[in-house]
């Protein structure tokens, strides 16, 4: 199964490489890599390495060619004594921010998690997915604890990058407000996934400043239960018994939300990894929570 998909995604490369297209979601066969097929295309054309956590992660060892990516560089900043806000900036912004790494058109995009923040990692997928590039953008699974686990090459240096140049097509199949939400908590076909830990969604533990509870007819889906001990994906089979169980049906589509809009990227991702229909609800409960005429149920 490994082999089949590492080839998969060797001609997914070399095809994106001959005709670079913007937009489209990504699949089975481009969104995950292992680090083996990793190491052994470390000097491909067109492959930009990023490392995604914290920069003092990064400074004591990453992967050859590797570039640190600043995640408050693609997140909207709240005003001081708010909590962060994980929203979407502008695109002329992200478009900025990517083509400062070296990111091109024809560009293979490869994002690991530095230490033990996933939901970071499938954050900047999501984004780039929104900016239509999701079909070029791949996660090493497992991120750096495994690549180093398996003893693959680590390095300090720091490699210089030639600022790249992106025509952005952004992508209207990615995101959803608050209206969208509340218009579709009794429609057919719309899934609404709460990504949180089972104590928020149930009501047990309170957030700070915001209701207890989740949004109702939501289905619970931990983030963290879609990944095994290793910080690896689970098999596609597994996940989709998963996301069968919280109620997703083929043809579906799922709405994952959470805190802030950072841990139902997890979902998100693995939805569309399963080739389902998917969209975030960027505001997630922050923003549900503060309209207190918006409905909550609390689970016993």
């Amino acid at each position: 199964m490994q082999l089949k998909r590492v080839s998969l995604i060797a001609c997914a490369t070399l095809l994106r490489a001959a005709a670079p297209v913007c937009g489209g979601h990504g699949d089975q066969a481009s969104m995950i890599v292992s680090a083996t097929w990793l190491a052994k295309h470390l000097k491909d054309s067109g492959l930009v390495i990023l490392s995604v956590g914290q920069r003092q992660d990064y400074d004591a060892g990453h992967i050859p060619g590797a570039l640190f990516l600043n995640f408050g560089d693609i997140r909207t900043m709240a005003p001081a004594g708010q909590e962060p806000n994980v929203e979407l900036p502008p695109m002329p912004q992200l478009q900025e921010v990517f083509e400062k790494l070296g990111v091109n058109n024809n560009s293979h995009i490869i994002l690991y998690v530095a230490k033990d923040q996933l939901s970071t990692t499938t954050r900047v997928f999501l984004t780039l997915d929104a900016m239509g590039f999701g079909a070029r953008t791949s996660i090493l699974d497992g991120g750096f604890p495994l690549w180093q686990k398996e003893g693959h090459a680590i390095t300090t240096e720091e490699r210089q990058v030639k600022p790249g140049k992106l025509d952005v097509c952004p992508q209207n199949d990615v995101i959803v407000n608050l209206d969208y939400v509340r218009d579709n908590l009794h429609h057919a076909g719309v899934d609404i996934v709460d990504a949180r830990t089972a104590d928020f969604y149930s009501g047990a533990r309170i957030p700070h400043g915001q209701r207890a509870g989740h949004i109702p007819r939501a289905s619970n889906l931990p983030y963290e239960s879609l990944v095994d001990a290793d910080g690896k994906w689970k098999p596609a089979g597994e996940l989709r018994k998963q996301m069968e169980g919280a109620g997703v049906k083929p043809g579906d589509r799922v709405v994952s939300y959470c805190h802030v809009g950072q841990q139902a990227t997890v979902v998100y991702f693995v939805a569309r990894y399963l080739g389902l229909d998917a969209r975030l609800y960027d505001g997630s409960w922050e923003d549900w929570s503060a309209h207190a005429d918006l409905p909550v149920e609390i689970s016993k």
